[in-house]
């Protein structure tokens, strides 16, 4: 049995993860800002300990007795306009805590083997527009997504420098009812007014939620290093996307939401990021022998759309 630390772990995906750990019997202790929301989350099984991601000191303790810390945390690129001050909060949230997690992993490493893996995100290939296929080996972006990746992979350093294993998992766009795009985009398209985002020629590197959980369990069992693509293995383009979502919901998908729209409604910034993607690959999972459980668009939403009546 592992003892695994997460933080972020109130968010989609965390709350994912944590039920996966302890289902196969792993122990699990997460952060958070807010003990009493993580308590209700989470219930007795799991240790909670209130961590603001700046306090060394804590950080220290609270990894004392765990071999594998997850670290997921990090404000939430598409609640709000890019204003000045959500730009320095995206970047912030990411990167200070890695930077608090990883001294603190470094000052025990000597204690005991210990792995990290520390997200980051397939924007660091940049807000494309094209269709070039991109794994693991490709470049970054100049923009400021990809800007914000590469320094949340770098704050990890300490970690690594320390002897400690750092992955990260470059996590494309995790679909579920209960968050991300496609909690935003069920409820338009239930009502039969959904559609494409822009042109729809912006390519999506999606996962179904179960082969994100699965990716981080795989990474953490089967002693991968580096950054690795968590995306499905057959990225869509939005208007693919739209098509099977709409047919997942037995509507029409044939409401287009506009360019000029979409930047009056988000801002500049989110709606770029919006109107862009990437066409990533995830061929270092499945060099490593990887295997998923949705591979393929139109399964993964039939899955999700019926697991639910509603949004």
């Amino acid at each position: 049995m592992a003892t695994v630390l997460v933080t972020g772990a109130t968010g989609f995906v965390g709350q994912k993860l944590v039920a996966a750990l302890l289902s196969r019997g792993d122990g699990v202790s997460v952060t958070s800002r807010d003990k009493a929301l993580a308590e209700r989350t989470f219930g007795a099984r799991v240790s909670v300990v209130e961590w603001d991601g700046r306090d060394e000191g804590a950080a220290r303790s609270m990894i004392a007795g765990a071999d594998t810390v997850v670290h997921l945390a990090g404000a939430s690129v598409a609640d709000s306009r890019w204003s000045h001050a959500r730009i320095v909060e995206l970047r912030e949230s990411r990167t200070l805590p890695t930077r608090v997690l990883a001294r603190a992993l470094a000052d025990r490493a000597k204690e005991r083997e210990r792995v990290l893996l520390s997200a980051s995100a397939v924007g660091i290939y940049g807000m494309r527009k094209d269709d070039k296929i991109l794994d693991e080996s490709g470049s970054h972006g100049q923009d400021l997504l990809a800007s914000i990746c590469e320094e949340w992979e770098a704050a990890a350093q300490a970690a690594k420098d320390a002897g400690v294993r750092v992955a990260h998992p470059r996590i494309g766009l995790a679909l579920g009812l209960e968050g991300g795009m496609l909690k935003k985009m069920i409820t338009p398209f239930r009502l039969g007014v959904g559609g494409p985002i822009g042109d729809g020629q912006q390519f999506l590197s999606w996962i179904h939620h179960r082969d994100v959980v699965g990716a981080i369990l795989f990474a953490i069992d089967h002693n991968v290093m580096g950054a690795f693509n968590v995306t499905a293995p057959r990225p869509v383009t939005m208007n693919t996307f739209a098509e099977q979502l709409g047919r997942a919901v037995r509507r029409p998908a044939v409401m287009r939401v506009p360019a000029f729209a979409l930047r009056m409604a988000l801002g500049e910034g989110l709606a770029q990021a919006a109107l862009t993607g990437q066409r990533a690959l995830p061929t270092k999972l499945c060099n490593e022998g990887y295997k998923f459980a949705f591979p393929n668009i139109d399964a993964a939403l039939a899955d999700i759309v019926g697991s639910s009546a509603s949004p």
